[in-house]
């Protein structure tokens, strides 16, 4: 029988896995899975944010727990993935989001800078979606793997916003999810990845002073920045079986800067 739209969206019975979890765009697709059901299972760094951030849930009447790991790291990759599932049994859905920037003329960008964005924004994702694959997503021929990218890995950068490597690290994200997603599809994973415009966070901080918020929302077609609400949709829609037969996508959240040109 056709399920209804509700039924479609509906995550009960299923976990996610949240990396970057503590704040911000992470916090915010955590709420999303978990107030369709999801219990969730949310890492970051730091212990004290994850409390916090899982408090929060919580509060909200979401089954969510935390485990601090560092995503630059394979070991604490393997850690993660290994401790979620004896703690939670099979990750159904995995958000890829644990991400870094930074900011340097191209000409001076340090090397070990740009390692470190390749590290953590796409080995990262690779190894850990690697990991609960084999260990949890094949063997059980389901998987919804959300990779969360940017407007920033679709084209160049205005001039005075000088990160290279992080616009090239979710330029390969983007590639990432379209590669993998043609890969993995016969084992009934999809993969897909998420394009933030700017939202503000900790990590957009710099940018927005620099370029300033008024002129970035101006520049948007919607006259806005993204807010707190904004990635929920479109993350419920690749998390859940109303999004079982899109795979290898892309989708820009960005108030349609993205799709301006010569401005």
């Amino acid at each position: 029988m056709t399920r209804t739209t509700s039924q479609l969206f509906d995550l009960k019975g299923k976990t996610a896995l949240v990396t970057g979890g503590s704040r911000g765009l992470g916090l915010q697709m955590a709420h999303a899975l978990g107030e369709a059901g999801a219990r969730i299972m949310l890492t970051s760094r730091k212990a004290a944010d994850l409390e916090e951030a899982a408090a929060e849930l919580q509060a909200a009447g979401i089954d969510a727990r935390w485990i601090a790991a560092d995503c630059g790291k394979e070991e604490d990759i393997r850690r993660l993935a290994d401790e979620t599932l004896a703690r939670m049994g099979d990750v159904h859905i995995l958000v890829n989001n644990a991400g870094a920037a930074w900011g340097a003329p191209a000409e001076d960008h340090p090397v070990e800078a740009w390692d470190k964005l390749m590290n953590l924004n796409v080995r990262g994702y690779f190894i850990l979606s690697q990991h609960l694959a084999k260990k949890s997503m094949i063997p059980k021929q389901y998987g919804r793997i959300i990779n969360i990218a940017s407007i920033a890995g679709l084209g160049g950068n205005p001039p005075e916003m000088q990160t290279l490597a992080y616009n090239t690290s979710k330029g390969a994200v983007i590639n990432f999810t379209r590669a993998l997603g043609c890969e993995w599809g016969k084992y009934n994973i999809t993969v897909n990845a998420i394009c933030p415009g700017f939202f503000p966070s900790k990590m957009t901080q710099a940018t927005l002073k620099t370029l300033g918020e008024d002129k970035l929302a101006a520049h948007a077609p919607l006259k806005r920045l993204g807010d707190d609400e904004d990635l929920k949709g479109t993350t419920l829609l690749f998390a859940s079986d109303a999004g079982k037969h899109i795979t290898g996508q892309w989708l820009a959240v960005d108030g349609g800067v993205s799709v301006v040109t010569g401005g």
